[in-house]
């Protein structure tokens, strides 16, 4: 068996905790899949049509988080941080119960899932893994913000830039290969507000379950965390875990080069709708990287782009 083919998990993985915005305690349990599965969510508060695909264009909601939704309006939302951790880890197919409508918030940032993830193994199946491989250049602008994705044939490298007003967050940028990088920092990087938004948030009904145990606030030049900042790009890295959560949703591992000045989960995806709108890419099973599959229950116009690639 090898790294190039579909992964999932050993055995069961059980979390809980409350969820950021809805501020409601939330369980999940992740399951083992089979190969051509995909990432599957379940919420078992519901009895029926109670399935729900990350795709992109299942994205119902891109602000503050990334919302997912099926065609009977289940929802389940902040999914982005454990499908960032699927990512980076490789897991190509799992099956996600939840409760409610919100998975977990937990720390803040990738690192339990990740551990827990590392706790109970990986399963490598005999199945060829997928992949997206860019073949031109896409660009997608929104103001001053700007994202990009063009040709790279061996790797995925992200270099993505953050600029703020606030003193202490200032301009921070980082590259990483996310094939080949040590991802911890990545993954350790948890949420992040300022002090004079954390009322805006809660009269927009969203951050109710926030607190400095699950999310850094910063006042001035202050960090009002106990313990301060795990890592000094710690507000870039956490950028960059939401987007490589964010990139999960196009279905496929993708080779190729993203740059992304200021940018968040709705120019993510609005960039990869533009993408795969286009038939910028190709899609395939040969290309000798690791990769995950696509969901098996994509957007129609989706399917129809992999076929005639």
């Amino acid at each position: 068996m090898s790294v190039l083919n579909q992964k999932t998990i050993k055995k069961n993985i059980f979390l809980e905790g409350v969820g950021l915005h809805s501020g409601i305690n939330s369980k999940i349990t992740i399951k083992p899949a089979e190969p051509n599965t995909g990432i599957i969510f379940k919420r078992i508060d519901i009895i029926k049509d109670n399935m729900v695909l990350p795709d992109v264009f299942n994205v119902s909601s891109a602000n503050f988080c990334t919302t997912i939704s099926n065609e009977f309006g289940v929802s389940v939302s902040t999914i982005e941080h454990l499908m960032g951790a699927f990512y980076g880890m490789g897991i190509d197919n799992a099956l996600i119960e939840i409760d409610n409508q919100e998975v977990p918030i937990l720390d803040g940032s990738a690192k339990i899932f990740v551990e827990a993830i590392a706790n109970v193994g990986i399963e490598i199946s005999n199945t060829p893994i997928k992949i997206i491989k860019i073949e031109k250049k896409i660009e997608f602008k929104d103001g001053k913000k700007i994202i990009s994705i063009e040709p790279n044939k061996i790797s995925l490298d992200i270099d993505f830039e953050l600029k703020y007003e606030n003193d202490l967050i200032g301009n921070q940028r980082n590259s990483v290969n996310v094939y080949e990088s040590d991802l911890t920092e990545i993954y350790n990087s948890r949420t992040f507000c300022l002090f004079e938004d954390v009322e805006k948030l809660k009269s927009m009904g969203l951050a109710k379950g926030g607190s400095l145990e699950n999310a850094i606030v910063v006042k001035g030049k202050t960090v009002l965390n106990n313990k301060g900042l795990r890592n000094k790009k710690e507000f870039v890295n956490h950028k960059i875990l939401d987007l490589a959560g964010d990139l999960i949703l196009s279905g496929h591992r993708i080779l190729g080069k993203i740059i992304c000045y200021q940018g968040g989960h709705e120019l993510t995806n609005m960039c990869l709708r533009k993408l795969i709108n286009h038939n910028s890419a190709t899609y395939s099973t040969n290309f000798e990287y690791p990769s995950m599959n696509k969901s098996p229950q994509t957007s129609e116009r989706f399917v129809k782009l992999a076929a005639s690639a």
